[in-house]
This record gives C-alpha cells, structure tokens and sequence, in this order.
C-alpha cells in the first residue's frame, strides 16, 4: 500500500463528533435575533416548515442523500424560509448559519483524531477537508479551525462554496487541484460509504471508512480498509512504504 502524500477528511462524525441534529433548538436560537413575525409563529412551527422543504428536495434522507449531488447553500435555503412565513431578522445569512448550527448541532473532536493528526504532522503527512455541508464556508472554516487550534489544514472545501457534493468525483478533483497532486497521492477518509467511500473510489483517491464516530447503522463491506479508531488507522500507515 502507497503512503499517501496528503489525507482529506470528512468533517461530520470524522473529525468532528457532532451532537445529534436538533433543528429547533437552532431555530429558537435564531429567533432571539427576530425583529418580524408577521404570523407570531413558534420554533417549533418553523422547523416544521424547514423539514417540508428538504423533505420535498430529497436533502436528508439517509437512503437517498448520495444521489442529491448538487449543493443548496444555506443562505438560500434560509432566506425563502424565514421569508415565506413573514419573518425579518437583524442577522446576515452567515450570523444565521452560524447561530443555528451553534445551537442545533455542537460538536467537539472524535476520540484520538488530536493525536492522529499530531502523527500527521510528524509524519509531513500534508491534510486538508471536503465537507458536504450547506452553512456558509467561513462559518465552516471558523468551527474547524477554532476545534483544531494547533493544526493546519492546507484547505478545507465545504461544498456550499463549490456547487458539488460528494460523491461527485468534481469535488474531489478541485481538492486535488488546489493540493497540486495526482488521485493516487491522496486518501480520504470519511463515515458516509456512498458519500465519502464510493465518491473518493470513484475519483481515484483511496478511501477508508471510519466508523467510530458513526451515527448510522454500520454494516460491513468486504474489501473496504474500515477502521473504528484512529489508531487503526495509523497501524496501517506505518506499514506502508515510504517513497519521500
């Protein structure tokens, strides 16, 4: 097995253990900053209304979210939301993206990662991020950066910048891109097998499947390097040949 030159990783359930989702909580947040509601509704009523819409776009159903390959960027999505049910906000789409999901869904580093990328460094081992995400790329940027103080991702791509989600093989090619490297110089590693393993296969990355952050039920595939810790992870870089 070829050592890689640079690992990408997944955000959610990969570096980072997100709480579980919960989209009122986030709303009631929001609503703190709300200067207009024409029909006096609740948090509750609105998250109500959010989870219509993305179930009418097909966004987050885990059994189909691999096929919805272009990006909705979240101040779209929010702005007909709040807008359609007569409610003003002082906020900027990026204020709301980051109040919202400060409250609906914070998250801390998965077990071990600090150290894994501690390896990664000593190793010169370079990193960067793909994330399928609609909040605003800064927003994104800030929350990884602020959990990772002492590492430097050379990048991170949130795809609500980028127009395309994994799997599609035209996000993985911009992060190559932007790192100056061929497909067999790159591993990614991610927890969504569609998303992130069959997508990085795909584009000629090689992809390990980390699954100890999952919050999906996880069913083995044969043939696929899965790791439920990051140590196993490093076990098997250690084994490979060193071509720098």
């Amino acid at each position: 097995m070829k050592r890689p030159k640079m690992i990408l990783f997944d955000y959610g359930q990969t570096l980072i253990n997100e709480e579980r989702f919960d989209g009122v909580r986030g709303t009631e947040a929001v609503l703190q900053y709300c200067i207009g509601n024409k029909y006096h509704l609740t948090a509750e009523q609105i998250q109500q209304e959010a989870n219509a819409i993305n179930n009418e776009l097909g966004r987050f159903d885990p059994a189909k979210r691999h096929l919805f390959q272009v990006e909705a960027p979240n101040h779209m999505f929010t702005a007909y939301l709040y807008e359609s049910l007569g409610i003003q906000l002082s906020l900027t789409s990026e204020q709301v993206d980051r109040v919202f999901w400060d409250a609906a869904a914070p998250g801390k580093p998965t077990e071990g990662v600090m150290e894994f990328l501690e390896y990664l460094r000593e190793q010169e081992i370079r990193t960067g991020v793909i994330s399928n995400i609609s909040f605003n790329g800064r927003v994104v940027e800030q929350r990884i950066r602020g959990l990772f103080p002492e590492h430097k991702f050379e990048f991170i791509l949130a795809t609500s910048e980028y127009l395309f989600r994994k799997p599609h093989r035209r996000i993985f090619r911009l992060a190559l891109e932007k790192a100056d490297l061929e497909p067999e110089d790159a591993w990614y590693i991610g927890d969504q097998y569609e998303c992130d393993i069959v997508g990085a296969a795909g584009a000629g990355l090689f992809p390990v499947w980390y699954t100890g952050a999952m919050d999906m039920l996880y069913i083995p595939h044969e043939g696929v390097l899965t790791a439920g810790s990051w140590e196993e992870i490093r076990a098997v870089l250690d084994k490979c040949g060193d071509d720098r």
